[in-house]
């Protein structure tokens, strides 16, 4: 968890009682008004349940993620955007087609694993040897070679944490291991899934080949079937395992971040942006990983735009196109911005799935906090508090370093790893009124930071950066 220090907590309270937010009485009331207003009950379980029960599943590249890209223009309409627009991402598509898994001998069962994106096909039924390693540095420990013809399997188990601290780790298996493994002469890998449950089902996500090594295929095996196996090499026989991927990629394709606006009243040009990715992967429906993202931000900027008197700047919601390969919508905006980025008044980005907020975090600089320290007084009743550390959200990482100040609004993902890139990334696992919660969060961030006098400035880059 990140701390809640005192020495963070009086910094924000110094710098708000000793220096000038920008802002006056009239816009904390107003900010005051739509933080009660969402609580009371906003539109964004409607809107995560219409995108998880129109469309559902909608991974980079598929038709499916079209149909959301014309569901989302919808819905910003519906809700009354000024202005709606497309901005154009193009990528490698990758399927997934077919995959399945048994162990062979000594103790015949079948196993649950999925292909992590990104990965190549086996050559058929592959059939070898399984080597088990506690974790990556075991494996990059062995002499090259040492893996010929065999199958590794990390078996990391990852460490449930409220701010999601447990993931980095793993989540390193997930991207190189298979290089790694290649390099040792491994003919695919096996990981234990980057999750914190116990259901039988698998949590894909990206991966990715280094140049110049074999390109050998990648799965993630459920965490009961990544027990069971290291159940059985524990008996100490060599145990041999049958799997067959059958994914890769086909050709690239052009798709779509899809944007809202509300015209700021007299800075129209400068812009206050919030959002999610509007992508999911394809085993579930999308509902926590970000189907709830981008229902919050999509709420937040309405009730915005519901108001009589439109805030100073333009407050912009996206829709991210394929964040799960790579943030490549996210990157397409900052490309496509990097030259105004300093008309970019501050950015947040919900993508930790629909648990409550409980912490506040701003990249910016020293002179731009007195408004972060007024932002975090309006929202002390919704029991968030400004702490140290965090970081940008991931698709809006791309536009830091072109200068985009940052606040994270920092989610209870106690139990997000649960559902995390599985079949379970289902609606039920929402509840309407932590989501008004959130709506009300981003709805007082976006209107105070559009509605400040102040020009927020970026957080100096760290020495060594």
């Amino acid at each position: 968890m990140r701390p809640y220090l005192p020495a963070a907590l009086f910094a924000f309270a110094a710098l708000g009682a000793s220096a000038e937010s920008g802002l006056d009485a009239k816009s904390i009331r107003t900010a005051e008004g739509l933080r009660e207003s969402a609580m009371r009950g906003s539109q964004a379980y409607a809107i995560v349940e219409s995108l998880t029960t129109e469309i559902g599943p909608r991974m980079g590249g598929s038709e499916a993620y079209d149909r959301a890209t014309v569901w989302a223009q919808a819905k910003f309409k519906a809700l009354g955007y000024d202005k709606i627009w497309l901005q154009p991402v193009t990528f490698p598509v990758w399927q997934r087609r077919s995959e399945s898994a048994r162990v062979i001998s000594p103790y015949p069962q079948h196993l649950v694993l999925t292909a992590l994106g990104g990965s190549e096909s086996t050559p058929g039924d592959l059939r070898a040897e399984v080597v088990e390693f506690a974790d990556l540095d075991a494996l990059k420990a062995v002499p090259d070679g040492t893996l010929s013809g065999k199958i590794a399997f990390v078996n990391l188990k990852m460490k449930r944490a409220k701010d999601g601290s447990g993931y980095g780790p793993v989540s390193n298996v997930r991207r190189t291991g298979a290089s790694e493994a290649a390099r040792k002469g491994a003919v695919a890998l096996l990981i234990r899934s980057v999750g914190t449950d116990s259901d039988r089902l698998p949590h894909t996500g990206m991966m990715k080949y280094e140049d110049g090594v074999a390109r050998i295929p990648a799965a993630a095996l459920s965490v009961p079937d990544a027990d069971l196996l290291a159940n059985m090499l524990r008996r100490g026989k060599p145990v041999t395992v049958e799997m067959n991927i059958q994914a890769g990629f086909s050709g690239s394709k052009t798709e779509y971040n899809v944007i809202g606006e509300i015209t700021g009243r007299s800075n129209p040009d400068e812009v206050v942006i919030i959002g999610g990715h509007l992508d999911s992967w394809d085993l579930g429906t999308g509902a926590i990983d970000d189907g709830a993202g981008v229902a919050i931000t999509m709420a937040a900027g309405a009730l915005i735009g519901d108001l009589k008197q439109a805030p100073k700047r333009t407050i912009r919601v996206i829709a991210f196109a394929n964040e799960e390969q790579g943030l490549l919508g996210g990157k397409a905006y900052a490309e496509a911005m990097k030259g105004v980025m300093d008309k970019h008044q501050l950015g947040a980005e919900s993508d930790f799935g629909a648990g409550r907020i409980y912490a506040l975090h701003a990249g910016v600089s020293a002179e731009s906090r007195p408004l972060i320290a007024e932002i975090a007084k309006v929202l002390q009743p919704l029991g968030i508090s400004p702490a140290e550390g965090g970081g940008p959200g991931p698709d809006i990482s791309p536009s830091v370093p072109y200068g985009l100040p940052w606040v994270e609004l920092q989610q209870d993902g106690s139990d997000y790893f649960d559902y995390h890139h599985t079949a379970n990334d289902t609606l039920d696992k929402i509840n309407a009124q932590d989501l008004d919660q959130q709506v009300a969060a981003y709805a007082v961030l976006a209107y105070l930071a559009a509605e400040s006098k102040m020009d927020v400035r970026p957080e100096p880059p760290k020495a060594g950066n």
